[in-house]
C-alpha cells in the first residue's frame, strides 16, 4: 500500500520523529509512506505531489489544517482523486470536538472555529480517529498514532549527568504544568543540581507569540525561572530530542491541561522512554497503563512529589531498570510497524 501523509511538518515541533519512524516501518514491510508536498533536497523526509486512485490518504491535524508546501487547490486534487473510503483523519490535538475550556486551555478560541473545524474534517472523511482511549465524540474511534521505535534508544551510564532535570519542547500551554513541577523541585533544588529547558517560550515570547503574555497558550515567567538558575536554551532538530533528553537525571512528561483532560497520547509519550534517563509523570493519565503497563506506577510523582524525585536521584539504577521493562513492553506493543499494520486496517475497513 502506498500512504500518503497530509501534515504540516517541521524539523523542530510535532510529530517529525513519527512521520520518519512510519516511513522506515512501511519500507521494511513491504509499503510505502510519503508526505504530500514539493520535493525539496534540502529535506530528510520523502514528499510527493504524485496521487494514484489507488493509494491511502492519511489526513494528521495537530495545530492547523493548513499545508506547509500547498494550499486549497491540493485539497480538491487529493479529495478527487482519492476515494473517500480511503481517507483517514487523524485529530492529534482534541480539535475534533466542540469548544472546550480546561485550566486556562482551550481546543478553540470560538464556537464557529469548532464547527469549521468538525465540518471541514467531516467534508474529507468518515473515518475520524483520536489519540485517546476515551473520545468524546461517538463517531471518533481511538488510534494512537504517536509509536515506539527501538532505533531511538540510548544506553549507557545514568551516573555523571551533566543536569539533574532536562525537559525539551516548546511552551504551548505548558506553563501551569511546569511550574507545579519546578514548585516541588524548588524545595530540593540542592539535591537535584543543574537544570535546562530546551525550546522556544519559555525565557521569552515563541516568535509566534507577538509579545501576547496575556494569553495562556504562551504565559511564562522568566524571572521564575532565572530564580531556579535554569539554563534556557533555543529549540533543536527533532533528530536530536533524545539525545539532549538523555543529558538529565530524568525529564518531566508534561501535557498541556487540554491534553490531560482529553487524555491525549503524544509523540512525548514514547519519545522519553528511549532516551538515557527516568521519565517522570506528574500526573496519572488513564491512558497510562495501557501504553506503559503497570510497572509506570512508580514514575507517577503521586502525592509527595518531592520525596519521589530526591528517591529518583538517589537510587537511580532502580529506576532504570523500570524503564528498560517498559522499553521491552513497547517494542512488542508500540512500535511503529504495530501502528502501521494497525492504520492499513483502519484504510481497509
Amino acid at each position: 500500500m502506498r500512504i500518503i501523509f497530509i501534515y504540516y511538518l517541521l524539523d523542530d515541533r510535532g510529530s517529525a520523529q513519527d512521520i520518519t519512524g512510519y516511513t522506515k516501518a512501511a519500507k521494511k514491510l513491504g509499503h510505502e509512506v510519503v508526505v504530500y508536498g514539493r520535493s525539496d533536497y534540502r529535506s530528510t523526509f520523502h514528499y510527493s505531489q504524485t496521487i494514484n486512485e489507488n493509494d491511502a490518504i492519511v489526513f494528521i491535524f495537530e495545530w492547523t489544517m493548513e499545508l506547509l508546501r500547498g494550499g486549497h487547490l491540493d485539497y480538491i486534487r487529493l479529495v478527487s482523486k482519492v476515494p473517500r473510503h480511503r481517507r483517514v483523519v487523524i485529530d492529534c490535538d482534541g480539535k475534533y470536538n466542540n469548544l472546550i475550556h480546561c485550566n486556562g486551555d482551550y481546543n478553540h478560541a470560538t464556537n464557529s472555529e469548532s464547527k469549521e473545524w468538525i465540518q471541514f474534517c467531516d467534508s474529507l472523511s468518515d473515518k475520524i480517529y483520536q489519540p485517546t482511549p476515551n473520545p468524546i465524540k461517538k463517531n471518533v474511534k481511538t488510534f494512537f498514532f504517536h509509536a515506539y521505535n527501538q532505533d531511538w534508544e540510548i544506553s549507557g551510564n545514568y551516573n555523571n549527568k551533566k543536569y539533574g532535570m532536562v525537559y525539551v519542547g516548546n511552551n504551548w500551554f505548558r506553563w501551569i504544568p511546569m511550574y507545579e513541577m519546578l514548585k516541588e523541585v524548588q524545595h530540593i533544588q540542592r539535591d537535584v543540581g543543574k537544570m535546562t529547558i530546551i525550546g522556544h517560550g519559555w525565557d521569552k515570547p515563541a516568535p509566534w507569540a507577538k509579545n501576547n503574555q496575556e494569553d495562556n497558550a504562551h504565559f511564562t515567567d522568566p524571572q521564575f525561572l532565572k530564580s531556579l538558575s535554569i539554563k534556557v536554551s533555543p529549540p533543536i532538530l527533532y533528530s536530536e530530542v533524545i539525545k539532549r533528553m538523555s543529558d538529565g537525571v530524568f525529564n518531566p512528561v508534561i501535557y498541556r491541561p487540554l491534553f490531560d483532560h482529553l487524555d491525549l497520547v503524544t509523540c512525548r509519550t514514547y519519545e522519553t522512554f528511549a532516551a538515557n534517563t527516568i521519565p517522570l509523570f506528574k500526573s496519572d493519565q488513564k491512558s497510562s497503563r495501557t501504553i506503559y503497563g503497570n510497572q509506570v506506577e512508580e514514575l507517577i510523582l503521586g502525592s509527595d512529589p518531592k520525596e519521589k524525585i530526591l528517591d529518583v536521584i538517589n537510587k537511580p539504577s532502580y529506576y532504570f531498570d523500570i524503564v528498560k521493562n517498559i522499553r521491552n513492553h513497547l517494542r512488542i506493543n508500540h512500535s511503529h510497524e504495530v501502528r502501521l499494520l494497525e492504520l492499513i486496517d483502519m484504510i481497509n475497513l
